[in-house]
């Protein structure tokens, strides 16, 4: 808080203890950062005894997104648990902004860094940025720099593709989340992976966004002709290539299989309700505040922790059938 406010310790206990000595001007801006970050009087005793603010700052990449909303919120209720308070901040795809979030969380006085969702281009960034602080990036892609935490998305994507070459189908399509997210990445070469130890060749490919729209789009596509099922990498973009498939009269799942990822809540009442992955966003989120406390603590080197996925299997998906 005091880095925040621009004064030195000392001059935040002074104020607290309403030391004569100190200039109005200088009470007014300690007690304007005191407010702005939620400070209580105990808690900021604390902190300049210790140096420790027990509050993380979390940058998250996709807020809208299910999967890194779950994350977030998982995490919030692990870190009430162990008595922590969580600084949050959503950023689109702008690197300026990226930027400017990362310095304005290091400025809030948070004792660590926590990443959900990163894209690959901001990893870098993310690095420079931390200003000595410990940083926990939730991916689920190792980095030995730093403390990592992630869901094992490639061999969430390989049960989902397993599950349809089991079915009988041999043209497998995908339509992935944008490839610069580290997540979405892993979810295409787990299928990719699995195809080929099928000895199969990859079915259609289409790169997009995590929307439905971007599902609906591929959905409605020729290039889809000819695959007799659909990987989606997500559930909306699932949700959307249903729709999609239905718009042109083919059915799913008696003539396409589709299946998603993240087990949305809502879906299980798609229409048919739909054959998914699901991720622990609990465990996720206590192991990764797990890593952050170990961090902090100086009890841990950078290492990757992985949490198993779990299909779920509902009526979107069928056996194929010539």
């Amino acid at each position: 808080m005091a880095r925040r406010a621009g004064v030195s310790h000392m001059t935040v206990s002074r104020v607290l203890n309403d030391h004569p000595s100190l200039r109005e001007t200088t009470r007014t801006r300690v007690l304007q950062a005191i407010d702005e970050m939620d400070y209580t009087p105990s808690s900021i005793a604390r902190a300049l005894v210790t140096r420790r603010f027990r509050r993380i700052g979390v940058l998250v990449d996709g807020f809208a997104e299910s999967g890194p909303n779950s994350t977030l919120r998982a995490l919030e209720r692990a870190a009430r648990g162990a008595g922590y308070a969580v600084s949050a901040i959503s950023i689109d795809d702008d690197s300026l902004q990226l930027d400017t979030r990362v310095r304005e969380l290091v400025g809030q006085g948070v004792d660590a860094l926590c990443v959900v969702a990163p894209r690959a281009s901001s990893l870098q960034l993310l690095h420079q940025r931390a200003s000595g602080l410990p940083l926990v990036v939730i991916s689920a892609a190792a980095d030995a720099a730093v403390h990592t935490v992630g869901v094992d998305q490639r061999e969430g994507a390989r049960l989902c593709v397993q599950h349809l070459i089991d079915l009988g189908h041999r043209s497998i399509a995908h339509a992935t989340g944008p490839l610069d997210c580290v997540d979405a990445r892993e979810r295409e070469r787990g299928w990719r992976e699995c195809l080929a130890e099928a000895g199969l060749t990859p079915g259609p490919l289409g790169a997009g966004d995590w929307t439905a729209d971007f599902g609906f789009a591929f959905g409605r596509s020729s290039g889809v002709n000819g695959a007799t099922a659909v990987f989606a990498a997500n559930d909306r973009i699932a949700l959307g290539v249903i729709h999609g498939l239905h718009s042109r009269g083919i059915r799913v799942p008696q003539d396409v299989s589709v299946v998603g990822f993240d087990d949305m809540p809502d879906a299980r009442h798609f229409l048919p309700p739909l054959t998914t992955v699901q991720q622990d966003f609990v465990a996720l989120g206590e192991r990764a505040l797990q890593r952050i406390i170990a961090a902090v603590e100086g009890e841990a080197q950078p290492g990757h922790d992985r949490i198993a996925p779990q299909l779920v299997v509902r009526a979107s998906t069928a056996p194929f059938e010539n």
